[in-house]
């Protein structure tokens, strides 16, 4: 097998000049090569964009979500079935859970980087497909569940992967504009799909769906590429695990698991809240809408934080702000303009917790040095421990009926116990704080 050296030599006209040193049989060569410049360029920005699209169409569908649980909750043939959450928190929880076992592929055969992006869009529009002609409550976790997040995965693990070759310094900011996609998604995104629902039904709007996602996302193709050549790039750093056993990720990761099982509630269930307090379909939409307008200014607002302070003062705003808004804003609610204030201030403050995620690849480098494309891997396994787990539990809280007719404000609402669930553990996702405070 060759061994590959990598020496750089300069700079030329912008672009990082490697020499390529490889040994084979005991006969070395050299070669000169050079790369694109990093943390910024033409074809940095050009992946950058790319990079936000995609987030934008591969995570903006499942964090719309909340517009298919009120149409599935009140039309047939889905009606009354229980676990309707589930097939929200499915696509994005495997999603998440996933990235550890796709990264390692990914590395392990870098060739198949580029091919999975492909495959994975294909597998997406099929699980769409498929979902349209779904009759039950269990076809739909499958299909809009499992198979769509299966493909978006191969499709979203290649790009995080590419974006750690193209920015280094500016890491934070380029994560936080790429993660803003995700907001831009779940502002467009339901007013489509809630038209689409009320005018054609979720077989045509599935459909639709499959259609533009696939249009929007091949051109993106050319730019999506890795800035490394790929014989180099998959040996510059081999795998290694020991960080999972490093204090500052034990300390930050127990956080991001326990702010991720109720991070996702409101997204799901504030359509049906609204709709509860007198709204229609279109106006309980907004909320979401608004949740995920305020995502995008705080993501980028994060990604530029995230350069400049600790990982744990970016978290601690996180936290403060996402509490309070859950306990005062969302549990005293008892009127439209009121949820949707909290809407906004959730979507600010709750959202920004994963944009703190190169804070912490910067924090754990600090003891091991090792690759950071498994660090953030294994965070987001973490968060979608929390996202799988929600759907069965916001189902059985909210079928508990807690306090129903017996608390002020929305804790009597029937959603009391989901307000409190979700206002504790996003206080719990602070823990990363308390780590840092006892050194």
């Amino acid at each position: 097998m060759d061994n590959l050296e990598l020496r750089e030599l300069g700079q030329d006209e912008g672009s990082t000049v490697f020499r390529a040193t490889s040994s084979s049989n005991g006969h070395e060569g050299q070669q000169e090569f050079s790369l694109p410049p990093v943390d910024g360029g033409k074809d940095a920005w050009m992946f950058l964009a790319a990079a936000f699209v995609v987030e934008t169409l591969v995570w903006g569908f499942p964090f719309a979500f909340g517009v298919f649980q009120e149409y599935y909750s009140t039309h047939p043939p889905f009606e009354g079935s229980r676990n309707i959450a589930v097939i929200g928190t499915c696509a994005m929880g495997i999603m998440y859970v996933s990235a550890p076992l796709v990264f390692a592929g990914l590395q392990r055969f870098p060739k198949t980087q580029r091919p999975a992006i492909g495959f994975g869009l294909v597998t997406m529009c099929l699980a769409l497909g498929l979902s349209a002609l779904s009759t039950t409550t269990m076809h739909l976790i499958i299909t809009q569940g499992i198979f769509y997040a299966i493909g978006g995965s191969l499709v979203y693990s290649p790009t995080i992967l590419f974006m750690n070759e193209w920015f280094v310094n500016r890491k934070g900011l380029a994560f936080g504009v790429m993660w803003a996609g995700t907001g831009l998604g779940g502002v467009t995104i339901p007013l489509l799909l809630q038209y689409l629902l009320a005018k054609y039904g979720h077989k045509t709007t599935l459909i639709v769906w499959a259609v533009v996602l696939f249009v929007a996302t091949v051109p993106l193709s050319y730019s999506l590429r890795p800035r490394l050549p790929v014989s180099q790039s998959s040996r510059l750093r081999p795998a290694s695990f020991s960080f999972l056993l490093t204090r500052n990720f034990l300390f930050l990761q127990t956080g991001n698991i326990l702010q991720g099982l109720g991070y996702f509630i409101p997204s799901i269930y504030l359509p049906t809240h609204a709709s509860m307090l007198g709204a229609s379909h279109s106006v309980s939409a907004l909320t979401i809408v608004m949740f995920n307008l305020a995502m995008v200014f705080r993501c980028l607002a994060m990604g530029a934080w995230i350069d400049r302070y600790h990982v744990t003062t970016c978290v601690l705003i996180s936290t403060i702000g996402s509490t309070i808004a859950v306990f005062v804003l969302w549990g005293l609610s008892s009127s439209l303009p009121v949820l949707f204030v909290f809407a906004v201030f959730y979507g600010f403050f709750a959202s920004s917790f994963s944009s703190t995620y190169p804070g912490v690849m910067r924090a754990v480098n600090s003891e091991t040095q090792r690759d950071p494309n498994f660090i953030i891997a294994f965070l987001s396994a973490g968060r979608g421990i929390g996202n799988i787990a929600c759907g069965p539990v916001s189902e059985a809280l909210v079928r508990s009926q807690a306090w129903t007719g017996e608390a002020g404000g929305a804790y009597g609402s029937g959603y009391g116990s989901l307000i409190v669930f979700t206002g504790v553990t996003a206080a719990l996702g602070g823990v990363g704080v308390i780590g840092r405070l006892i050194k």
